[in-house]
């Protein structure tokens, strides 16, 4: 039984039944498509259209013009710039137009064809330029090194008919290759491009499990990299630590974007300025924040978060307005706090038995706490 590994997440196809298949269905694509429409019959009055993946997170795509029968994990031969290049059906159906849409392009402008099914030849060629993807990425390296080009390239992708090579490199200023692009084309007698890519991508390419647990967005389903700004972790009170702030590329994660949006909404009935109160008895400076209670936790010293006070909205601008008035409001209306007890919960006293206090200081506690709380029993 022949078998070949997957170009992008190392598994395993084989040909069973004389057709190429991933044994992983559909979870070994990273940016892999849930085709929650598969149910829905094709409408006829619309052009076949086909998404194809190849390696890593490079999809496209094409149109279906001889109505070949595909399904998703098909090893198929598309249309390339130059010659023909190998991909593996990633959706059909109605799904795919969900796909063109939500990568913002038009039906109109897709006019790449899918040509067949690949031939054993086809599969066969296309394995022996991935064998060769390895090695060719580390004497790039050696060959940009000995330029002085301050440049990493981090993957090499060959076209399936092996006639051209995608390079992606990372590099944090300008980087002229020309002359690196005439070295490469004269060692491996293909047409080179080179492709460069950010942290982001980097990491998406790579993979990994994030401190969350699960496989990182960039790699699974991100397909658009938003810059994230310092203040999205400000304005969602967390507390400034990078290693917890940052990803596996080390930039802040995307995933501190997610829900900043909701705590920008919860913001909008805070006052714009709230970090110091005047009042009668000196000044109180805001340490944190409760967004969602909208509770304002103050304390007397700025470098210090002990025996905060917690204050509500409405408070925090009652206290604002006689400030802006000229007016220092007393604080001890609002800062009148109780002893601190550590006292059970009623619940908790309702499945306490007597006889499980033995001193007289215990038995005089759970009596005052009883005639405090009551005895559900």
């Amino acid at each position: 039984m022949n078998t070949i590994t997957c170009h992008s997440r190392g598994c395993v196809f084989s040909n069973e039944c004389n057709e190429w298949h991933c044994k992983a269905l559909s979870s070994c694509a990273k940016l892999d498509v849930v085709d929650y429409l598969y149910d829905l019959p094709q409408s006829p009055f619309i052009p076949d259209l086909v998404e194809v993946r190849f390696k890593n997170t490079r999809k496209d795509f094409f149109i279906n013009p001889s109505r070949i029968p595909l399904k998703k994990g098909d090893i198929v031969a598309v249309e390339a710039a130059m010659g023909h290049d190998i991909g593996i059906v990633n959706a059909v159906g109605e799904i795919v137009y969900e796909q063109i849409r939500l990568y913002e392009k038009k039906v109109e402008d897709i006019q790449k064809k899918i040509y067949r099914k690949a031939r054993a030849t086809d599969i066969e060629k296309w394995e022996k330029a991935i064998s060769l993807e390895h090695s060719t990425m580390l004497k790039s390296r050696q060959i940009a090194k000995s330029l002085g080009l301050e440049m990493k390239i981090g993957d090499v992708e060959y076209q399936g008919d092996k006639s051209k090579a995608i390079f992606y490199y990372i590099a944090d200023d300008r980087v002229d290759f020309r002359e690196l692009i005439k070295i490469l084309a004269a060692e491996f007698k293909v047409k080179i491009e080179m492709k460069q890519i950010g942290a982001r991508q980097e990491a998406g390419r790579i993979g990994g499990i994030g401190s969350c647990g699960r496989e990182l967005c960039c790699s699974t389903w991100l397909r658009d990299f938003v810059s994230v700004p310092t203040t999205a972790a400000r304005l969602q009170e967390l507390a400034p630590n990078p290693q917890k702030l940052t990803g596996q590329c080390s930039k802040l994660k995307c995933c501190l974007n997610y829900e900043l949006d909701v705590y920008l909404d919860a913001r909008k009935l805070f006052p714009e300025t709230y970090d110091v109160l005047y009042g009668l008895d000196g000044e109180l400076y805001c340490q944190k924040i409760d967004i969602f209670r909208a509770v304002f936790w103050y304390s007397k010293d700025k470098e210090s978060a002990l025996d905060m006070v917690p204050l509500s909205l409405e408070q925090v601008n009652y206290i604002l307005s006689e400030n802006q008035k000229g007016n220092k409001p007393d604080f001890s209306i609002f800062l009148e706090r109780k002893e601190k007890t550590h006292l059970p919960t009623q619940e908790f006293l309702s499945g306490v038995s007597e006889t499980t206090i033995t001193n007289e200081n215990s038995s005089k506690k759970n009596k005052k706490l009883k005639k405090k709380f009551g005895n559900k029993n």
